[in-house]
């Protein structure tokens, strides 16, 4: 019988188009005491190494952001056998610097989404205080970085992300504010996810591919639309899965890091 706990090492979270990133498939249905899963994970290999994909909206794109099961999504991960927990994502700039087609490696995010989402594994009766302060794995992203310097994309090494509700896009002046407090990057996936992985003692790691200026940076530039987010993501697709297989091939899939032990260092 199949080990369904030892299927993979490495998961992506990411959109459907990202099925033909992977070779030899085979699907899984994963059930969770969270419920159903966006959709089947997808497992299959790349650089030799068990890569798990699935994607967070469902393949259909039928789940809104506010509506994805990111606990479920997060939980089958770790539950196959995943240690690394890639995040690409399609976001927004808030900065005039970070230019659409450019890829941020995120190493902060801020929380937007007025605690809507189901957000933690530890609701007791262990008391469980994660902390948060760096939600995203330094040797992950050490890792992207140099594997996108060895492909000369145009990249912005750190960022942070603030991470609104959806599905609706910001007004002016919610974006105005975001770009006053310094932050780089906009999106609606970000929290819970990223911090859920570490929760579950595996190391996430974020892909920022920027496909707009959010709410036209107040007049400088036309404000986001869903059409003009889809058709910079197409044309940029090919390199981030170039990116994603770099990745891939350069890191260890066995390396242990503070990431590892979150749970148990959260607890007293």
């Amino acid at each position: 019988m199949e080990d369904i706990k030892n299927l993979a090492t490495i998961g992506i979270f990411g959109g459907s188009g990202f099925y033909k990133f992977l070779d030899d498939i085979k699907e899984y249905t994963i059930e969770t005491p969270y419920g159903l899963t966006s959709d089947s994970i997808a497992i299959g290999s790349v650089a030799g190494k068990k890569v798990a994909f699935m994607p967070r909206h469902g393949r259909n794109h039928h789940l809104v952001p506010h509506k994805v099961n990111y606990r479920a999504n997060v939980w089958a991960m770790k539950y196959i056998g995943c240690k690394k927990v890639i995040s690409p994502c399609a976001a927004g700039s808030l900065q005039k610097h970070v230019k659409p087609g450019d890829i941020v490696f995120c190493d902060q995010f801020v929380d937007w989404t007025k605690g809507k989402r189901e957000d933690t594994f530890f609701e007791g009766p262990i008391v469980t205080h994660v902390s948060a302060a760096d939600p995203y794995c330094p040797y992950m992203r050490d890792v992207a970085i140099k594997s996108a310097e060895n492909l000369n994309l145009s990249i912005h090494k750190t960022g942070t992300v603030v991470v609104i509700n959806g599905p609706r896009f910001s007004t002016k002046s919610e974006s105005k504010f975001f770009t006053s407090q310094g932050w780089e990057v906009i999106n609606m996936t970000q929290y819970p996810e990223a911090y859920l992985v570490k929760e579950m003692d595996m190391c996430p790691l974020n892909i920022s591919l920027i496909t707009d200026y959010d709410a036209g940076l107040v007049g400088d530039c036309e404000p986001v639309s869903h059409g003009a987010v889809m058709e910079v993501f197409k044309n940029n697709i090919a390199n981030l899965e170039k990116l994603l297989r770099e990745i891939i091939k350069n890191v260890d899939e066995n390396r242990i890091c503070k990431c590892n032990t979150t749970k148990e260092d959260s607890r007293f």
